[in-house]
């Protein structure tokens, strides 16, 4: 399978399962729910970094090891060793069979399956790179952080050829900082709480598009109180409102939206337009 994230978000409108698709005795972040997002017809999986104690990277969502695990100590403070000794509970808080799944094992799970969104990125600089080049998989991966200039040089001397994006709320004064940056630089994660801001309008978009830039938008809700996407979320379009939940991200023309319901998603917009925008 041949990866170029450009030519295919501006394409077709691609999904990006928010840590697989999870739910029922299935954890996030694990390579089953991996699977699922996958069969759900997800074209991208985003994946949080956890390094051990010992600098080992896993798949883990730092600071959630109470929510998941039932315990109060953190990853980093524990050897590779204990952490493979961890088992997730589901959403029941039962104990489960699922170990913590490490980053190179999920590597070899999706090499050449689906573009891979590799989440808390701007913690482990060196660590994730260079796994990432271990598995020789620079064309399948996505990488974002905050509008900072330290970490561009950092990408400019160690990854310029690895797709990267960096996460701006309701207005874009980087891009073209970072456009001058001898790095691959993609576009942007958009965040916004109303929609009468610059990065929220379709003329934005379309101007990022022409530049061959993309735009990521989210339609999540890990805290109600944290508006992504100025209400436009999972929560409305699975709660009876898909139009107002997923149609106007659609309409906007937003080249990549993370969800944490793919299939519904991938449904409604065969529905809406045939395959995402091709």
């Amino acid at each position: 399978m041949k990866f170029s994230l450009r030519e295919d978000a501006l394409s077709r409108t691609l999904i990006a399962a928010h840590r697989g698709t999870w739910g029922g005795n299935i954890m996030c972040n694990t390579p089953q729910a991996f699977e699922c997002a996958l069969m759900q017809g997800a074209d991208m999986i985003e994946l949080d970094l956890t390094p051990s104690a010992d600098g080992e990277l896993f798949v883990f969502h730092p600071g959630m090891e109470k929510v998941f695990l039932g315990t109060q100590t953190r990853l980093e403070t524990l050897p590779s060793s204990e952490v493979r000794k961890l088992r997730y509970l589901n959403v029941d808080k039962a104990v489960t069979e699922w170990p913590i799944c490490p980053f190179d094992d999920a590597l070899e799970q999706l090499k050449g399956r689906c573009y891979i969104n590799v989440d808390k990125f701007w913690d482990n600089l060196a660590g994730a790179t260079e796994a990432v080049r271990r598995h020789r998989m620079e064309e399948q991966v996505l990488v974002k952080t905050g509008p900072r200039e330290d970490v561009l040089d950092w990408m400019e001397q160690n990854a310029p050829d690895i797709n990267y994006m960096a996460i701006l709320r309701e207005k874009d004064e980087f891009t073209p900082i970072a456009r001058r940056r001898k790095i691959n630089y993609v576009g942007v994660e958009a965040l916004f709480a109303t929609e009468d801001v610059p990065i929220a309008s379709p003329e934005y978009v379309r101007s990022m598009n022409r530049q061959g830039m993309l735009v990521w938008i989210n339609t999540i809700v890990y805290n109600y109180k944290a508006v992504l996407a100025a209400g436009h979320s999972d929560d409305t379009a699975v709660s009876g409102d898909p139009d107002t939940g997923w149609g106007w991200l659609l309409k906007q023309g937003y080249n990549i939206i993370q969800t944490d319901f793919p299939q519904m998603l991938r449904q409604y917009m065969e529905a809406f337009h045939g395959k995402g925008r091709g």
